[in-house]
């Protein structure tokens, strides 16, 4: 059966393999010139219990025949290897009528009578729900190769969807090959032994058969996850210094970057702390380097106070937030968009910095090249916010074509005119030249105390009202050399305009797009700059009767009357524009749906009283 696109998951225990397989699927889609789009599910402990709903590991993918920009609804097809983990998904709405599970029947014969209980309890379950159960033997089939069943099952399934859904198996193999590599050649033979024994049983025993087009494309492209192209965006942008504290889910970041770093002469600096990973940072800016510290929310808000003094102190540096579940420690494996007040308005007084939030892989890689360059010329810190959803997901991207105008320049060593000022502010756009202690009269002092243009600690009223107003000056600049937002939709108008930032982009847009083919008028707009925002927000909203942000974070609902409290955005947004701004927001610990989207605005729509065709 040829179709235009699927969901597919891959569920296990965790330690079962369940993400690689779903990695496998996906990488060897995009290879084959597929879209795809996948997310990892990923249990909050770090050993679970098995055959616990909370234990539950895998991998989404969905995978098009087009561009595929989010992880979609409902799957079309789940391979689960025992029924517990399952209903974690059911759990998170991620089934839908008809899906395909194709669950291990080891359980239905295990010598454990609660087990057997259990297993034949949830089936009967699911097939109370409309799904389509169909057992296959996971477990005894990969016994035919491997001992341990647990080390090898995963490969056993990758072959069994390979075949159902016709992909490539020489890619799969090669794939394999590089996950195993650094192992043992007969750990190597053995998963090519699995990956074929799963696919030829699936051809001899089941008659699923899905075939999904991709239409042709001359761009090469790579596949990678959010964090990976960080971390290639890093690297591309010249940075040479990048200093971290490990925390869930930006590690993978640091991980790259120290495999990668020593080729290029450049240094990873695993810090003690995230204290110290920031004031490693900022000793490196202040030496003429401009250095990438890596975090997330609770990283963040143990970095707020050095972060204050390198705005004090005019020292640029790049500051990447993968945003996670909170508040606290949280949910440290799920996604949230509970950082952007944080990011904005956490350190003390007035700290005005550039806040930039990439919404797909393709601008992970390039944001921060231009994080670096407007860290350098505004003297300032970058944060860059992106997300989990963002930083475990896939996807292919146009394979970048370095240019030697990404690179940072080399520090000037030139003698430093004696008679500019280290804080010598241009009156119209708070712009400095930035100086380095190695220059020939470069030396000057850094304090976090209020100080005048000279660094000379200042507590006099004018003194700190120029400085302030220095800074602040800086963003309205920038914002002067930034383009207004692109709406998609309708750039004239309409009934509603809903409003996002960072990685629901692509739900919100194909949910927009889906309510617009049934004649409802509404469009859609992401924002990328947060602080300073882009240019012309209040006339672009104005030419809209409503106003919706759609974000993952929290927020109450109308009814709660004036003690009502907004999402983030919405919050910032009423404030900067004066606008009457509604939101929607969720924060269910898995990324926005589609049709989740869909029915909000349906709902938003029904309570305006906007007409509907």
């Amino acid at each position: 059966m040829q179709i235009h696109q699927h969901i597919i998951e891959f569920v296990s225990d965790a330690g079962e393999g369940a993400q690689t397989a779903g990695q496998c699927l996906g990488t060897v889609s995009a290879k084959m010139g597929n879209g795809i789009w996948t997310v990892e599910i990923i249990p909050a402990e770090v050993e679970p219990p098995r055959r616990s709903r909370a234990g539950a590991s895998g991998n989404r993918v969905r995978i098009g025949s087009k561009k595929i920009t989010n992880a979609g609804d409902q799957a079309d097809l789940v391979v689960a290897f025992n029924e517990q983990v399952l209903y974690s998904r059911f759990d998170v709405g991620a089934m839908r009528d008809g899906t395909i599970i194709l669950l291990d029947d080891k359980w239905a014969s295990v010598d454990d009578e609660n087990i057997r209980k259990e297993f034949a309890d949830a089936v009967a379950d699911f097939k109370n729900r409309k799904a389509d159960i169909r057992f296959v033997p996971f477990e005894s089939e990969t016994k035919k190769h491997i001992k341990d069943p647990r080390h090898g099952k995963n490969i056993w399934a990758l072959g069994l969807v390979c075949a159902i859904y016709d992909r490539d198996l020489k890619l799969a193999e090669i794939e394999i090959t590089k996950k195993f590599a650094k192992k043992s050649q007969e750990i190597v033979d053995t998963n090519l032994k699995l990956l074929h024994a799963g696919y030829d049983w699936a051809m001899q025993n089941t008659d699923l058969r899905f075939s999904i087009p991709a239409e042709p494309s001359d761009v090469p492209k790579i596949v990678v996850n959010g964090n990976i192209a960080l971390a290639l965006g890093i690297m591309a942008a010249g940075i040479e210094v990048c200093s971290m504290y490990p925390i869930t889910p930006a590690t993978s970041i640091s991980h790259y970057l120290a495999e990668a770093f020593p080729r290029m002469g450049c240094v990873v600096h695993q810090a003690e702390d995230e204290i110290s990973a920031i004031g490693f940072a900022i000793g490196a800016s202040f030496a003429g380097k401009t250095p990438v510290t890596i975090t997330s929310g609770p990283g963040l808000a143990l970095k707020n106070e050095f972060l204050a003094l390198a705005i004090m102190a005019e020292l640029p540096l790049v500051v990447v937030i993968v945003q996670r579940g909170g508040p606290s420690t949280g949910l440290p494996t799920r996604v949230e968009q509970g950082d952007l007040l944080s990011a904005l308005y956490a350190q003390p007084g007035d700290a005005p910095k550039i806040v930039m939030a990439p919404s797909n892989h393709e601008e992970c890689f390039h944001f921060i090249i231009t994080a670096r360059k407007l860290a350098e010329t505004f003297r300032t810190p970058v944060i860059v916010l992106s997300d989990a959803n963002l930083a475990t997901g896939q996807q292919p991207i146009p394979r970048p074509n370095p240019k030697t105008t990404w690179f940072a320049p080399p520090i000037d060593q030139s003698d430093w005119d004696e008679s500019v000022p280290p804080f010598d502010w241009d009156p119209q756009t708070g712009l400095s030249q930035r100086p380095i202690p190695g220059q020939k009269n470069g030396n000057y002092v850094v304090t976090g105390l209020a100080h005048d243009q000279n660094g000379r600690v200042a507590y006099e009223s004018s003194i700190n009202e120029h400085a302030m107003q220095a800074r602040s000056r800086k963003l309205a600049t920038l914002q002067h050399a930034l383009k207004p937002p692109v709406i998609h939709g309708d750039p004239e108008g309409g009934d509603l305009l809903v409003i996002g930032w960072g990685s629901p982009r692509g739900a919100i847009e194909e949910a927009v797009d889906t309510l617009r083919a049934q004649g409802i008028s509404v469009s859609s707009v992401t924002l990328k700059f947060l602080s300073p925002f882009e240019p012309n927000l209040k006339e672009i909203f104005s030419k809209f009767k409503h106003l919706l942000c759609v974000e993952i974070n929290y927020s109450d609902p109308a009814s709660f009357g004036d003690a009502r409290r907004y999402s983030q955005l919405c919050t910032v947004l009423r404030a900067h524009t004066l606008c009457d701004i509604d939101c929607w927001s969720h924060v269910p610990g898995i990324p926005l749906t589609p049709k989740d989207i869909e029915a909000a605005i349906l709902e938003h729509i029904d309570q305006k009283g906007i007409d509907k065709p």
